[in-house]
């Protein structure tokens, strides 16, 4: 492969680690937002009384990491369908999300649970359930131990999804003759993927007045599945085109400034059961989608792929699964031993300690325990089987 061949690969890669770095960071901004958030009788008070400022810094992007996700996990298994080739084995590509997932997501919630627990048998159903990632499905439960990580449940349930619908993908496009009929039914499957969810919601909160307050409802993989099949239908997309209809900046630079100002507004109109709020997160996957798609699907790079390639968010993006998993953890230890400031007026100064201390801890985990634990991957030839490093010599 060239050097041309190579160098926008390379350049999507830094852009996805910079997608990365934005999403951890907001994360962490979004949540020392909510642990300044006060609750009386009149109302919720913002920690910061300014309309623009609070839709800013309460943008959820969990729908981008689903998004993100889904779209780099489904581009082979679309590519194989649409144009034929194989697809790894599924006992390697659950392997390989599990060294990536598990030993510090593991670390970490028996480090934080302990800390919590000190005497036995302590909350142990709580253990279960996040050891098991079904803390998604418990109403109680659901932000214990690691708030945040409700998600990973979804994300490992993704995975399952994956490699049960992608294979089958495969062979369904396989006796179909005309490339566009294979587009149309991969489309059709992504398509389904996010209306159900759709639907979901709109029942649960129309028809049955379910209240936005009800975790499990609102949380779990029937209502949140909608951000993986946006980047599914994304990863369709892009197979789809190939090379084809890259974007020029004048086209790619608009839709890329059309998103955020979309999800601006849309976290700025969001309120409490009301039309965004209920429909807020597959609004903005759909957006992350434009997003990604004008970022990443265009024959040049321009001033914004300058920004997300910035040296110092790439870094972010390289830590940002560290600083997911340890950001709350940090910020609670803090506040508990009084080194965070207190009342609303503190919340900038808090956020500024907050990320002092977050994001060395995150690079110290990226290189502790993350970056080790990737090299199992080694274990594992291409197609699955465990790797021989002391071969037989070839007899003759």
């Amino acid at each position: 492969m060239s050097r041309t061949d190579t160098a926008p690969a390379r350049g999507r890669a830094s852009a996805i680690d910079g997608f990365r770095g934005l999403a951890a960071l907001s994360t962490v901004a979004f949540h020392v937002w909510q642990q300044y958030f006060r609750y009386d009788a009149q109302g919720s008070h913002p920690p910061v009384d300014n309309p623009v400022l609070g839709a800013v810094l309460s943008l959820e992007v969990i729908d981008l990491f689903f998004v993100l996700s889904a779209y780099l996990l489904t581009l082979s298994y679309a590519r194989a369908a649409l144009d034929g080739g194989s697809t790894r084995p599924a006992r390697l590509f659950l392997f390989r999300r599990a060294i990536r997932i598990l030993p510090l997501y593991f670390l970490a919630v028996l480090v934080v649970w302990a800390t919590r627990n000190p005497t036995l048998p302590g909350n142990w159903r709580d253990l279960v359930e996040h050891l098991t990632f079904t803390h998604v499905f418990d109403r109680q439960r659901i932000f214990y131990t690691l708030g945040p990580t409700w998600s990973l449940s979804l994300e490992v349930l993704f995975y399952l999804v994956l490699v049960a619908l992608g294979p089958l993908a495969v062979r369904a496009c396989r006796p179909l003759r005309r490339r566009r009929t294979r587009v149309a039914v991969c489309a059709a499957g992504c398509l389904f993927l996010y209306a159900a969810p759709l639907a979901w919601i709109a029942v649960a909160h129309y028809r049955f007045g379910v209240p936005h307050t009800d975790w499990v409802v609102y949380f779990g993989p029937q209502a949140r599945f909608g951000g993986f099949a946006a980047g599914m239908g994304l990863a369709v997309l892009t197979a789809a085109l190939g090379d084809r209809g890259r974007l020029g900046p004048r086209t790619a630079l608009p839709l890329a400034a059309l998103a955020p100002a979309g999800l601006f507004a849309l976290s700025l109109d969001s309120g409490p059961e009301n039309f965004t709020f209920t429909f807020y997160h597959p609004i903005a996957s759909a957006l992350w989608v434009v997003l990604l798609f004008s970022t990443l699907h265009v024959r040049q790079q321009t001033f914004w792929h300058g920004l997300l390639t910035a040296r110092w968010l790439t870094a972010a993006g390289l830590v940002s699964y560290s600083l997911f998993i340890w950001h709350e953890p940090v910020m609670l230890q803090l506040h508990n031993a009084g080194l965070l400031p207190t009342g609303q007026s503190g919340f900038l100064p808090a956020l500024l300690i907050v990320f002092l201390v977050a994001v060395p801890v995150a690079a110290a985990s990226y290189w502790l325990i993350e970056y080790p634990a990737s090299l199992l991957s080694r274990l594992k030839d291409h197609r699955g089987r465990p790797r021989e490093f002391y071969p037989e010599p070839a007899t003759r």
